[in-house]
């Protein structure tokens, strides 16, 4: 059971065999990423980046969901143009420094992801996922779409399952998000899986597995580099919109939206 105390942490660290652990505690907003969360997300990355102890990092959760993309009560309860400009930034700040961390990241999934969350398993470097994981791209429902995480999850994902999953919204399996990209691989059992890939990984030297890493991650970041800026804007500029309004209020009246057929 997840402490609930209003002092405990929302992301907790702690470090296991030479990695840090980052364990997303925030069970109340299914792990949204609400201002808090983002905040000691970004510091939990800096301190591993930091520490020469530590090779690698391992990104999970508490509870039955990863992550559930933006704190949408936090948001609506804000000024939306203002809220969406703050939001954007955060997904920006959070998907770098994963992507520039010179060191590897693991995302270790045993339940649902959604919305942003998508966008932070596709940042990762190795993705395991349990196979009663679940994934989806929600935002065109609420009269949106995955502006800043499509910067992450186009590099991995089939075109033609970027092309569905983005529109359609639908729910996928982990079997379908390995085969689709979005993960590394579907596992029975992902903390045996993840154990197994620290394992590996720990023979490799911090200098090898820095270079090996900036390799990968290089054609990503030049992407951040030319579109990050205009595809925030274009996220924001859509929030307080007569559809984006429709679109948060039936989430959370539990009704379809009116253009729902």
């Amino acid at each position: 059971m997840s402490d609930t105390a209003p002092d405990a942490p929302f992301v907790r660290y702690e470090v296991q065999d030479g990695f840090a652990v980052l364990t997303l505690d925030s069970p109340h907003n299914r792990n949204a990423l609400s201002s808090r969360l983002v905040t000691e997300l970004l510091q939990g990355l800096g301190r591993a980046a930091e520490d020469t102890e530590v090779r690698g990092v391992v990104l999970t959760h508490t509870g039955n969901t990863f992550c559930a993309g933006a704190d949408l009560r936090e948001a609506i309860d804000a000024d939306p143009s203002a809220a969406a400009e703050i939001r954007t930034g955060w997904m920006v700040q959070v998907l770098r420094r994963i992507l520039e961390l010179p060191k590897p990241v693991l995302a270790r999934i045993d339940g649902n992801v959604r919305a942003g969350g998508m966008g932070i398993v596709a940042a990762c470097d190795i993705a395991v996922a349990g196979r009663g994981s679940s994934f989806a791209l929600t935002e065109a429902r609420l009269g949106l779409a995955p502006f800043v995480i499509s910067l992450t999850l186009l590099p991995r994902m089939t075109s033609r399952a970027a092309a569905r999953y983005f529109q359609t919204g639908e729910t996928f399996d982990a079997a379908e998000a390995e085969r689709t990209g979005l993960i590394t691989i579907a596992a029975d059992d992902p903390v045996a899986e993840v154990n197994q890939l620290v394992s590996a990984l720990r023979k490799g030297s911090p200098q090898g597995l820095a270079e090996s890493k900036r390799l990968t991650t290089a054609a990503t970041l030049r992407e951040f580099d030319g579109y990050a800026d205009t595809l925030a804007k274009r996220s924001g500029s859509f929030f307080g919109t007569a559809e984006v309004i429709e679109g948060m209020t039936a989430f959370f009246e539990r009704r379809p939206p009116s253009w729902a057929q």
